[in-house]
């Protein structure tokens, strides 16, 4: 075993750094009648460490406002304007001059969504949607502005199948029309794919066969894909790798992928199962923990995963079911829905829901044997350091897999993290997330078999 003298800031810079995190953002919607001024948005936005944002619009307050911030933005050319922007390059010519030239670089502007959802949009602009998207980029490279990406956020229901996930289609009738010339561009462009997930409709519409903790990234057995056998503990990834295999069948396995949009509602109508305050708590925070801690999806490990969070505010003007106006994190006067960490620090600061719905110990769990074994996936740098950290700054017992000493054999890297990996989380009372390091473990219901060591289940 490698000497676990390292550093206290080993888990920083070891187990994120090479973990590639994602990042977190948030969508600022507004359609409400009694929001806050841009002005205070933008230092609730900050008072929070949040540094990306994505908006619906070029709104003139919100893209002054933010001018200064640092807070990487992403706008958006309205559904309404598709065919505008599809039948002349002079209007997107136009809108470039006036809605981000106007703004950048002052305001960071990062990318532009042109449209959204607009497979789901009942006027039917679905045809405008890619003639759309190549005049707005040649608007963007006669401004000299190429380094804004171009692209366009799609929902799940452009998939035909999600399930088995390896078994991940777009629907045959969206290919040759939209989804194959979009994907095209990305890759000229060197953009990725926007996509809106949503696991709170897959389990309100089947509850009877999706386990609440499976969508809310909670305890679970899990769910063994039979196409590809890969293991997943959460929808969310699930669903995100379904777009994966999606995008692989039609050979676009080099276009990256970023969540614009997720969420969970805090309110729902007596239909809308799971809705309430504690699982939105537990989806988007835990959600959150995973971005930050962790890497790519079972079938992406290497791509990080970029969220938005649905949403920055409850919206009251928002037509639809109750959901629908409560999918806020704050309320229209700033204060918190519930409390969750929204940053690498503030989860290091232990950061939580008031309501203590992340947490998930054994001791709620009723059969209460559950370990944590290494993920040999994950490659052998990572697995390393994420064992040096549990064995110094971490405080697992690591005496057992000394020279000599009984779990010492098989002298392996995997059996070896998984000992000191299974330690940490059994003295952290298997709270969420300490059985993680950065993707590089994973929580297990049978009993390690490694030789002849025996892994405890309590200290």
């Amino acid at each position: 075993m490698a000497s676990p003298a390292f550093p206290c800031f080993l888990l920083l810079l070891s187990i994120f750094a090479l973990a590639e995190s994602g990042s977190i953002g948030l969508n600022w919607g507004r359609v409400a009648s009694d929001l806050p001024p841009p002005a205070k948005v933008v230092e609730l936005l900050k008072s929070q460490g949040i540094t990306r944002v994505k908006l619906y619009d070029t709104y003139d307050g919100a893209l002054t406002a933010l001018a200064g911030s640092g807070i990487s933005v992403v706008v958006a050319l309205p559904n309404e304007q598709l065919s505008s922007a599809a039948s002349a390059q002079s209007f997107t010519d136009s809108w470039v001059q006036s809605s981000i030239s106007k703004y950048y670089p002052s305001t960071k502007i990062v990318a532009i969504a042109v449209g959204n959802e607009v497979f789901a949009d009942p006027n039917n602009t679905t045809n405008f949607l890619v003639p759309a998207m190549n005049n707005v980029y040649a608007s963007l490279v006669k401004n000299n502005l190429s380094d804004i990406s171009v692209s366009s956020p799609i929902a799940l229901s452009s998939l035909q199948t999600s399930y088995p996930t390896s078994a991940g289609s777009f629907k045959p009738d969206l290919v040759g029309p939209a989804i194959k010339p979009m994907l095209d561009f990305l890759r000229k462009t060197g953009s990725y794919l926007m996509v809106n997930v949503y696991p709170f409709f897959a389990y309100t519409a089947n509850s009877d066969q999706i386990s609440l903790d499976y969508a809310l990234f909670k305890q679970n057995p899990g769910v063994v894909d039979s196409g590809n056998g890969l293991k997943y503990s959460s929808l969310f990834d699930a669903q995100v790798d379904a777009v994966y295999a999606a995008m692989s069948a039609l050979q676009y396995n080099d276009v990256k992928l970023v969540v614009t949009e997720t969420g969970w509602p805090s309110k729902g109508d007596a239909n809308e199962v799971g809705a309430g305050t504690e699982n939105a708590a537990a989806y988007n925070g835990n959600l959150v923990k995973r971005v930050l801690t962790g890497n790519g999806t079972p079938l992406r490990p290497n791509n990080a995963v970029d969220v938005y969070l649905f949403a920055l505010f409850n919206e009251n003007q928002k037509p639809g079911p109750t959901s629908e106006r409560n999918y806020g994190l704050f309320y229209p006067d700033e204060q918190k829905v519930y409390s969750i960490p929204l940053t690498v620090e503030q989860l290091a600061s232990g950061a939580t829901n008031a309501s203590k719905a992340q947490v998930q110990t054994a001791s709620s769990d009723p059969a209460g044997q559950t370990w944590c074994v290494a993920n040999g996936r994950a490659g052998a740098a990572k697995l390393q350091a994420a064992l040096d950290y549990a064995c110094g700054e971490g405080g697992a017992d690591c005496r057992p897999i000394q020279p000599g000493s009984a779990c010492y054999d098989p002298e392996t890297l995997e059996a070896h993290a998984s000992y000191a990996f299974n330690s940490y989380y059994q003295k952290h009372d298997r709270g969420t997330g300490t059985c993680y390091f950065g993707g590089a473990a994973y929580v297990v219901t049978q009993p390690p078999k490694y030789g002849e060591c025996e892994f405890p289940t309590g200290y």
